[in-house]
């Protein structure tokens, strides 16, 4: 039996069938709110508002994450609601929000030489009256032969020939596609960087090296999971998963490039190639490719080198024998986004010590020595985003991004110049930089009581409140109430110890001292945002290093671009992904105890300075 859902006042009302939670129902329609825990009711993010309807009673989830006051007023997680019948309900989360995303990034001079090229073949009158077919005859002025089997180059033939000159598009040496006259001059690509929570997407002059547009989005994928586990799970649980996931990327990826045609003012049919940087699991979900390989031991994936296909292959819709290419990763943690890292950040160039670091659900990290590569990877979680924080969102208009106490008062740096409405990943960093600044935290994460605050506690006790039985910190007591609790305080110790024990990790195994190391390269959207004084202030690296730290921004896009523009580049990020070797925290000798040690938020690991000695 059919029932309807009614979201707000928008009609006409979505037909559901009983058995599914209100979530799935919201997913098969496309107008899911986030769910970061992929639906297992752990992060209490997918809140609705029921107006009215026949539904099944909260559970346990729902009674931790709602208060009795929340239940009251209607508010449910989605994914925990069955309804039994009709139902009226209000989406909590603003789909129009307007969010800050990362889309420039350090640009390298590289040489122009796109791997796709246009190479015009004159015609002449007696060649076109000799009765050769119009395959032969462009293969006669090529003096090669055309790909057998390429449908839409045959097409292209046919609606070419006969003319006095047609220009053939190649995929290196080889000819993809015809058309008719000149059009040399018309010769465009897109770069694409697919992250695990945004999308940003950038139209190439493939003649010039011009960027002429950039657009972003948030990740379609994120109605299904947050992270790429949750993903992997959502594959794994749901027959069509994989599909679903797939389709929604490639529907963004369709509509990110028709904006960029249509700002630009040219044909969609005049871009040639689409090249993208991801990790594995994107890269796999982009392609339709099954990631449960991915998800369980030894953890392999199912392929890392780097995928040259027809764009139409996925449902790209570019020009008719537009190409797709895919950068190279390493392993199933060291995906092609970190390669491009590695090929942006020039960081095998030179005899220096470099460390890379990109910042985010999974902190990835790869260390130079004199041009050999160590990486790994590690488990930094949801908090850095934003998520799994009582009050967390993403970097969007009222996040709370910058914090600063002093003297008795907060001041907050909100994006939009809004009301804060919640703290993004950077803000989050910021807050508890300065809350053990000013002596409201020990060492431990533990925020203090205010007996215990010392010369200032007249200044600082009033931060100091309590929530749900636990001691909190207020940010901002206006119309949306900010606070950080101790589980957030919790959320980021955890996320901090895993960075800094795996920088600890990655010098001990290529035998070189944090004091000699020379350059330290941040790389990604969250790193963008974070500042250095945060990054030293809760011991993710020494002060020490304060003037080492270079910002790269998006350098995925960055990658995927110089791909775009040069073959060479492309035998380089080839050979940086077989030069990349990965280390597995998990097996390293004495790394629990190292994790532990790195869970202080004043613990660095420095080496110990020799003591003075008496005379």
């Amino acid at each position: 039996m059919s029932h309807l859902l009614t979201i707000d006042s928008e009609t006409p009302p979505l037909a559901f069938s009983k058995g599914k939670t209100l979530l799935e129902i919201l997913q098969d329609h496309g107008r899911a709110p986030e769910s970061p825990c992929a639906g297992k009711g752990t992060c209490g993010k997918c809140r609705v508002k029921i107006l009215a309807g026949e539904l099944s009673s909260p559970t346990e989830e729902e009674t931790a994450h709602l208060t009795r006051e929340e239940l009251g007023q209607g508010l449910r997680l989605s994914c925990q609601v069955i309804p039994s019948g009709d139902v009226h309900l209000s989406l909590m989360a603003e789909k129009s929000q307007v969010h800050e995303i990362l889309t420039d990034g350090e640009m390298p001079e590289i040489s122009v030489a796109p791997w796709m090229a246009k190479r015009v073949i004159p015609l002449t009158p007696d060649a076109l009256k000799s009765g050769l077919s119009h395959e032969a005859l462009i293969e006669k002025a090529l003096n090669a032969p055309l790909a057998p089997g390429e449908p839409s180059l045959l097409a292209s033939l046919a609606m070419s020939l006969p003319a006095e000159q047609v220009t053939a598009i190649c995929a290196g040496d080889r000819p993809v596609g015809i058309e008719p006259g000149d059009t040399r001059d018309q010769m465009y690509g897109i770069a694409v960087d697919i992250g695990t929570t945004t999308v940003v997407a950038a139209l190439i002059d493939l003649n010039s090296g011009r960027e002429l547009g950039c657009e972003s989005a948030i990740s379609p994928q994120k109605e299904y999971g947050l992270d790429v586990l949750s993903r992997i799970d959502f594959v794994r649980r749901e027959e069509r998963g994989l599909r679903t996931l797939q389709e929604a990327m490639v529907t963004c990826l369709n509509e990110l490039a028709f904006t960029l045609a249509r700002h630009a003012r040219i044909s969609i049919e005049q871009i040639y190639e689409m090249s993208v940087a991801a990790n594995a699991t994107m890269m796999h979900l982009l392609l339709g490719v099954d990631t449960h390989s991915i998800g369980r031991a030894p953890f392999a994936t199912v392929f890392s080198r780097s995928q040259s296909l027809p764009a139409t292959a996925i449902g790209l819709r570019l020009a008719p024998f537009a190409r797709l290419y895919c950068l190279p990763g390493v392993s199933s943690y060291i995906g092609a986004d970190i390669v491009a890292g590695v090929g942006v950040s020039r960081l095998a160039q030179g005899k220096k010590n470099r460390l890379l670091i990109d910042m985010g659900t999974n902190c990835e990290l790869v260390l130079a020595k004199a041009g050999t590569l160590t990486s790994c990877s590690c488990a930094a979680g949801p908090a850095l985003e934003g998520m799994n924080i009582s009050c967390g969102m993403r970097a969007a208009e009222g996040a709370i991004q910058d914090v600063t106490i002093q003297d008795g008062a907060i001041t907050l740096d909100v994006i939009g110049g809004k009301a804060p409405t919640g703290i993004c990943g950077s803000g989050i960093l910021s807050a508890i930089s300065e809350i053990s600044r000013v002596g409201l935290m020990a060492k431990t994460g533990r925020l203090k009581k205010g007996a215990d605050l010392g010369f200032d506690a007249a200044s600082l006790a009033p931060f100091l409140i309590e929530a749900e039985g636990k001691r909190a910190v207020t940010l901002s007591s206006g119309p949306q109430k900010i606070i950080i609790t101790q589980d957030d305080i919790r959320q980021v110790q955890l996320a901090k110890g895993a960075i800094l024990s795996g920088i600890h990790a990655l010098l001990e195994s290529m035998e070189i001292p944090m004091e000699a190391l020379d350059e330290v390269i941040i790389a990604g959207q969250f790193g963008a945002h974070l500042s250095v004084e945060s990054l030293m202030g809760i011991g993710i690296l020494p002060r020490s290093l304060a003037g080492k730290i270079r910002y790269i921004g998006n350098a995925s896009k960055t990658g995927a671009r110089m791909c775009l523009l040069s073959k060479e580049v492309r035998t380089e990020m080839e050979e940086i992904a077989t030069d990349v070797h990965y280390l597995e925290l998990a097996t390293k000798k004495g790394y629990e105890r190292l994790f532990t040690r790195c869970l202080s938020f004043s613990e660095t690991l420095e080496a110990p300075r020799p003591r003075s000695r008496c005379a």
